[in-house]
């Protein structure tokens, strides 16, 4: 059923319509649903997509980014399955940050959310310029009113309304378009009143950066989420100085088990680790300000084809959570109350 109307301050928006923020349940703040994050470099050869099977599906998950198709999700009626074993795992809500650059399909979503029973928040946004190409070199009014239309009418020429903005994109360094989009998304969350979520580049001083970035046009940081730590920081003292300086911290490659990175010669860590590194921060009063999720785009972490699925971080993470210490208001704090603050329209 199309959307009767927006969600005003107060409420959450999802793909479906309106939603009061006492409603969301458990929720991943970063993750995909439909998408194409294919690498340039790979989409260029022009190869037939991979079948995935046992005997290859390792090989496949280690390497990543070597096989072309393995990051096109594309099928609504999978992408249901998908969902809908989340929500056999006591889920709620997914929210997907799949954004111009990496092929958006809001209807698509609107039609996971019908299916599955899950509650979806839709960002709106421009991808990392190697992605998104032209759709950069708009001006900054342009860009913001291209996000602050996705949130109040529908994204993309749909009547699916965004309710997030982001992840908008930087690279290393941030080239000047990105760096439009980012003062683009600060004009928009004003206007909306919706939170920011920003995939910084790899360098460890690009979160601070943004940020700044942010700051510098008039948004808020206390509701901007800096994506992907987990190949950016390595030590506890570098998320402190995220924290300390108002934005969120968000730790979103839960399930991803191995240390091996593609893309930089960066060890990645197991989801004890990152466990670890969160805990420091809640020991320090910053607990509210952590934000956690899996960002699933690709389809060998997709239970189909012998991954984890959008349900690992409740079936496999909350155990290894409480054998840490973690009690049961941080719990629901992490996967409940942080993600209804930063959803909900002020």
């Amino acid at each position: 059923m199309p959307n009767q109307r927006p969600a005003a301050r107060g409420e959450i928006q999802t793909v479906r319509g309106p939603l009061s923020p006492e409603r969301l349940g458990p929720t991943l703040m970063h993750e995909h649903l439909l998408c194409d994050v294919t690498p340039p470099e790979l989409a260029a050869q022009g190869l037939p997509q991979v079948e995935i099977t046992p005997e290859n599906a390792f090989a496949i998950r280690y390497h990543w980014c070597r096989d072309y198709g393995n990051h096109i999700l594309s099928d609504v009626a999978e992408m249901t399955r998908e969902a809908a074993f989340f929500a056999q795992a006591g889920g709620s809500a997914i929210v997907e940050l799949t954004i111009e650059g990496i092929r958006p399909d809001p209807l698509g979503l609107r039609a996971i959310s019908e299916g599955s029973g899950v509650h979806v928040v839709a960002g709106c946004g421009v991808y990392i310029e190697s992605f998104a190409g032209a759709a950069l070199a708009r001006s900054v009014d342009e860009l913001a009113a291209m996000m602050i239309a996705g949130v109040r009418h529908g994204i993309g020429g749909t009547d699916v309304r965004a309710g997030i903005i982001g992840e908008i994109g930087v690279s290393d360094p941030a080239t000047p378009g990105e760096l439009r989009a980012l003062t683009a998304a600060a004009i928009a969350q004003i206007e909306t009143g919706a939170s920011i979520n920003v995939h910084p580049g790899r360098d460890p001083a690009s979160p601070l950066q943004v940020v700044a970035h942010v700051a510098a046009a008039g948004g808020d940081v206390t509701r901007l989420i800096i994506s992907h730590l987990d190949r950016t920081f390595s030590t506890l003292d570098q998320s402190l100085r995220l924290v300390e300086a108002g934005a969120v911290a968000e730790w979103d490659f839960f399930g991803i088990e191995s240390s091996h990175y593609p893309f930089a010669p960066i060890d990645l860590p197991n989801d004890g680790m990152r466990l670890n590194l969160i805990a420091g921060l809640i020991e320090r009063g910053h607990g509210a300000q952590v934000a956690i999720s899996q960002d699933i785009c690709t389809k060998t972490r997709l239970r189909r084809h012998g991954g984890h699925g959008y349900g690992h971080l409740i079936e496999n993470v909350v155990p290894m959570m409480r054998r840490k210490g973690f009690d049961d208001s941080m719990i629901d704090q992490l996967l409940i109350q942080t993600p209804r603050r930063l959803l909900t329209f002020v």
